[in-house]
């Protein structure tokens, strides 16, 4: 079959153009969304560090470089929003860095993201607000944690597995409830054989690799909080107090990018 040259000069013209469309479509975000990083500055967020408190950061363990907040790791500490939240989904992409530091040198890397932070900045160790702690650590990123004063004044329940996992439930769908006010539901995937060891990867892990992004996802809706890791439901909680409050992002020994830290609106859920 002959095809002239001008009719394949168009066809691979309409070729290009479907590309470059398709290319250079922008990602639409949810009606209402807040970018509560908003990759030029911290504007929306301050800087807490432990010994130093607000905004003193001479190490620049917080910094914004090529649009992605860069979290050294080198000082325990936090940003935290300015604004409080209740019923949202937040949306975080992150990826690890290679720098570990100090006693977590050769540890798993370590951070995490906290909804419902309430009271004093460092009010947890000299470091957090008291909070619901959605864990990120090598082979753990899904964990639910409570980090509050041990009163009743900071839980959840979440279903639970039979078995115990080093002392902490493990996150079951339809499994019993187990309610804490300290400690962790370690999310359904966590590996038994778990160590605290730099590069550690569980057989069921659901993190991409070191240097790869994850989308990591929190809904927080009434009492309820879903945990959703690169599009899979890892944990999940009921019963939550509080359930509103600010949200952090830690450092804890380990370098963190994250080039998205989104708040999307939910509605109140039906009484």
């Amino acid at each position: 079959m002959r095809i002239s040259i001008l009719a394949l000069i168009v066809t691979l013209g309409c070729m290009l153009f479907a590309f470059t469309a398709t290319a250079q479509t922008p990602t639409t975000d949810a009606p209402g969304t807040i970018h509560v990083f908003n990759g030029k500055d911290l504007t929306g967020l301050y800087k807490w560090i432990k010994d130093r408190g607000r905004d003193k950061d001479p190490k620049d363990v917080f910094t914004v470089e090529d649009g992605l907040l860069h979290i050294s790791g080198e000082e325990m500490g936090c940003v935290t929003s300015t604004d409080e939240f209740e019923n949202f989904r937040v949306i975080m992409e992150f990826k690890w860095g290679e720098v570990t530091w100090a006693n977590r040198k050769d540890a798993a890397r370590d951070s995490g993201m906290l909804l419902h932070s309430t009271g004093e900045d460092g009010a947890y160790s000299g470091i957090w607000m008291h909070s619901i702690e959605c864990q990120m650590i090598e082979g753990g990123t899904g964990d639910l944690l409570v980090v509050g004063d041990g009163s009743d004044e900071f839980h959840l329940t979440a279903p639970t597995a039979p078995e115990l996992d080093n002392n902490c439930g493990v996150y079951k769908p339809g499994g019993q409830p187990r309610t804490i006010q300290s400690g962790r539901i370690n999310w359904w995937g966590r590996d038994p054989e778990w160590k605290d060891t730099k590069g550690f990867r569980g057989k069921q892990d659901v993190e991409k690799p070191v240097g790869e992004w994850n989308r990591y996802e929190c809904v927080a809706q009434g009492d309820k909080i879903t945990v959703i890791l690169n599009g899979v439901t890892v944990n999940e909680c009921h019963d939550v107090k509080p359930h509103k409050g600010r949200l952090q992002i830690q450092s804890e020994g380990a370098e963190l990018f994250v080039r998205r830290f989104d708040v999307v609106p939910l509605s109140a859920p039906a009484k």
